[in-house]
């Protein structure tokens, strides 16, 4: 995995444990907290006992421009209560210079549709957006590439909110990888015409699948390939695993199919079939499956019946276990019926069990029907 790279404005904005003071020139470390800084965040209704505990660091650290930067997110249209999540969140935003954060604003409007988006998108990846300000010409260079290949501009805003590691990089990097998945997608018969929206859901899914190693995504492919899969098989994995095959490994997933096969106990083109319709089993750790295998055994569900329904492993042994005694309130046994009923978000299996709850309260006969009298 490629080492992560650092986003704060400027070096002063990381941690200070972090890295030795002359690293962090921009700024000025002082025993005692800038008293303007934290009158300044008192006054925004800031968080300060969080501050102090999570990067106290940033109180110590002159000059500070608290006030600018709550101006600009107020001019942006965030509210008070907005503006202090964020700098309880990230106070190292306050030690950013304006001027940059200015250009910076800039930069994302060019494919944010809003300032009001923008505020949403700074609430959730504060880090994101107050990168520094000496990887400008790369995140103009990202955002002009990816906007060539005609990609959404949400998608390249999301892109650059969750993944801003990508955006900070040289375009070759984001190039080649992007390359390397454009040819896997048409030498697995991939359809031209479809290549946009495969690579857009692709990278929405999994905006780290840039910062991966283009070798390793042909590594794997090439040992899926040796186990059967065809390239339409391939080519679905590819983009039901969003990207995840660019995170496993030759080694980590043989171990798990063969740890997968000896317990399941079927033969290897049943193998395949199964990984197909729950790719999470070449990613989940040997140790993750059998905890997962041993909780639905152990609560008198079949092996057939965990095959037959494999997604169920996705979920973690306390989800089931939970599902299924709030299943036996309603009077289904999941040891005989689906285990369909136990699979999806809280919101589907709490619409399950409404279904189940009408259906155990539905009367057995109409009340309203005309009783049939006595010949």
């Amino acid at each position: 995995m490629l080492r992560i790279i650092a986003t704060s404005l400027c070096l002063r904005c990381q941690r200070a444990p972090a890295l030795p003071l002359n690293l962090r020139p921009c700024a000025t470390l002082h025993s005692e907290e800038n008293q303007q800084t934290v009158e300044a965040l008192y006054d925004l209704s800031v968080d300060i006992q969080k501050v102090r505990k999570l990067k106290g660091w940033v109180l110590h650290q002159s000059p500070a421009y608290t006030k600018e930067v709550a101006d600009l997110l107020m001019d942006m249209g965030a509210s008070g209560p907005i503006i202090a999540r964020i700098l309880a969140v990230h106070p190292e935003a306050v030690l950013c210079n304006p001027e940059k954060i200015q250009a910076q604003k800039e930069l994302w409007m060019s494919v944010c549709p809003s300032q009001r988006e923008l505020v949403g998108i700074i609430e959730k990846f504060p880090a994101s957006f107050f990168t520094s300000s000496s990887h400008h010409d790369n995140q103009r260079n990202n955002i002009a590439y990816f906007q060539s290949l005609n990609l959404n501009k949400r998608i390249i805003t999301k892109l650059m909110a969750s993944a801003p590691q990508s955006f900070s990089r040289p375009i070759e990097q984001n190039e080649l990888m992007v390359r390397t998945l454009q040819e896997a997608y048409r030498e697995l018969g991939g359809e031209e015409a479809n290549m946009k929206v495969w690579l857009q859901k692709l990278l929405s899914q999994n905006p780290f699948v840039l910062l991966k190693p283009p070798e390793v995504l042909r590594q794997n492919l090439l040992f899926l390939r040796d186990k059967g899969f065809s390239t339409a098989e391939l080519l679905r994995l590819l983009s039901n695993l969003r990207g995840f095959v660019t995170e496993l490994n030759p080694d980590n997933m043989h171990r798990t199919l063969t740890y997968s096969q000896e317990a399941i106990g079927c033969s290897e083109a049943e193998l395949r079939d199964i990984v197909l319709r729950c790719p999470a089993l070449l990613y989940y750790p040997e140790s993750i499956l059998a905890e997962r295998f041993k909780g639905l055994l152990s609560a008198g569900i079949r092996m057939s019946l965990i095959t037959a329904t494999p997604t169920v492993m996705e979920l973690t042994t306390q989800i089931v276990n939970y599902r299924i005694q709030r299943l036996k309130t309603l009077g289904y046994d999941v040891r005989t019926g689906s285990l369909e009923v136990l699979n999806g978000t809280k919101k589907d299996f709490e619409t399950s069990c409404g279904k189940l709850q009408l259906r155990r309260e539905r009367p057995l006969f109409n009340p309203v029907a005309p009783l049939r009298g006595d010949d």
